[in-house]
């Protein structure tokens, strides 16, 4: 396969600039974001110019206990065969824990959580990319994630995990040198270190991305520009292996379009200086997989992750205790943040809440998540906060109360027919609050 060369995360906000930026080979789209039959015009007209697109999932919870959703598989190959793209993009993250495998309610992080390093994590990380890789009709790469926490226990280092991962399962790897930053403040682990576990000739592509330090913790924001460290990382790895493909990621705060093209420029011109001692790299084939046991039950392995999952997305989401040899105060500056960038996404997918409650509306949520986890997305979590808001007869103005009250009657839909439960404390609920 070709090289896929310089690119940048396409984002509906820079859509127009993109379109106009000189040196652009490529782009990557939040597939989540896209939907098959309605592509925007902007991603089609750069596929019209031969611009190529590749769909970057970040809902499949591929670290996960659970199986893959056979849905959400489809989703993402359905986005695959619409752009035309020679691969599609995953991580090595979980995103949602609890449901059959814990006997307890299904909690989601809104995030991306780090798996821990160990022979259990790894056995069904492998189970569930073989999964994927027999649903998706182009061949999947899977990216090292950033985090704030440490897991107790780990038997293995970041490279070795991921050389074990691809030995054993032919993947691609997305390596995002901004992540390994991340892991160098807030985890004390050596770039260096893992680039040299790294089977570097499984490299699918690059990512760069900016964030800002704040009381020694470095926070992957992907909303201020790439640092000189990163950069670093980044001659690193390509004074080793020319990578196929580099990217830059934005995903808000964005700048004046001078602004990308300026660090653009730089992650060339990283490129250029180390690129003189490094192999020259197209995309790869697929990695032949060593012989392994791919029959072997990993439901014990599934189950013990399940649990330990769990009892970490329940402290972070649902205030309950901290496991076992996890670092507290690290804990609370990952729940803070969990709870932060919830806040910001339903403001996003439900912008009249914040217009509503004006002022109230940070803090109003903020307190609302520390008692209710979310478990059924970002829009049904905007319509659960505003419910829980009306049935404590607040906001206390009556005005801003009935501007809300209509807001959630608007969106909740009619009242479900059926006799489940959950339809009768639906229709309870609606009772209440036509009343109010």
């Amino acid at each position: 396969m070709e090289r896929l060369g310089t690119g940048i995360g396409w984002r509906p906000e820079i859509a127009d600039a993109v379109e106009r930026m000189p040196g652009i080979d490529w782009v990557e789209a939040v597939a989540e974001n896209l939907c098959p039959g309605h592509l925007p015009e902007s991603l089609l007209r750069l596929r019209e110019r031969g611009v190529t697109v590749i769909p970057h999932g970040v809902s499949l919870g591929l670290g996960g206990a659970d199986r893959p959703d056979e849905a959400r598989l489809t989703a993402l190959a359905e986005r695959a065969e619409a752009l035309g793209s020679p691969l599609v993009t995953e991580h090595i993250a979980f995103v949602r824990a609890g449901g059959p495998l814990t006997a307890s309610p299904l909690l989601e992080a809104g995030h991306l959580l780090p798996v821990p390093r160990t022979r259990d994590a790894l056995d069904v990380l492998c189970e569930n990319i073989r999964i994927a890789q027999d649903a998706l009709p182009v061949p999947l790469a899977v990216e090292n994630i950033a985090a704030l926490i440490s897991w107790p226990g780990e038997e293995m280092s970041e490279g070795q995990f991921l050389y074990d991962l691809v030995d054993r399962t032919g993947v691609r790897l997305l390596i995002d040198v901004a992540n390994l930053h991340t892991n160098h403040v807030n985890r004390g682990e050596d770039p260096a270190k893992a680039l040299d576990e790294l089977p570097v000739e499984a490299i699918a592509y690059v990512h760069v991305a900016g964030g800002f330090e704040r009381d020694g913790v470095w926070h992957d924001s992907h909303a201020h520009p790439v640092p000189q460290p990163v950069l670093d990382i980044l001659s690193d790895l390509a004074s080793r292996v020319t990578p196929p493909g580099v990217l830059l990621e934005r995903d808000e705060n964005f700048p004046e379009p001078g602004e990308l093209e300026q660090e653009l420029g730089a992650i060339r011109g990283t490129l250029e200086r180390a690129g003189a001692q490094a192999p020259k790299s197209a995309l790869p084939e697929r990695v032949t997989p060593r012989e392994t046991d791919t029959d072997a039950d990993t439901d014990p392995a599934r189950q013990r992750l399940a649990l330990a999952q769990t009892a970490l997305l329940s402290a972070l989401v649902g205030g309950t205790p901290v496991p076992e040899g996890f670092d507290r105060v690290r804990l609370g500056v990952q729940a803070r943040a969990l709870a932060a960038k919830r806040a910001d996404v339903v403001a996003k997918v439900a912008e009249e809440l914040p217009q509503i409650l004006a002022e109230g509306y940070r803090p109003a949520f903020l307190a609302y998540a520390q008692g209710h986890p979310m478990t059924g997305g970002y829009r049904r979590d905007a319509l659960d906060f505003a419910e829980h808001l009306l049935l404590a007869g607040r906001p206390e103005d009556a005005e801003t109360r009935r501007r809300l009250r209509h807001w959630w009657l608007e969106r909740s839909g009619p009242a479900p027919l059926s006799g489940h439960p959950a339809a009768r404390l639906a229709r309870a609920t609606r009772r209440v609050l036509l009343r109010r």
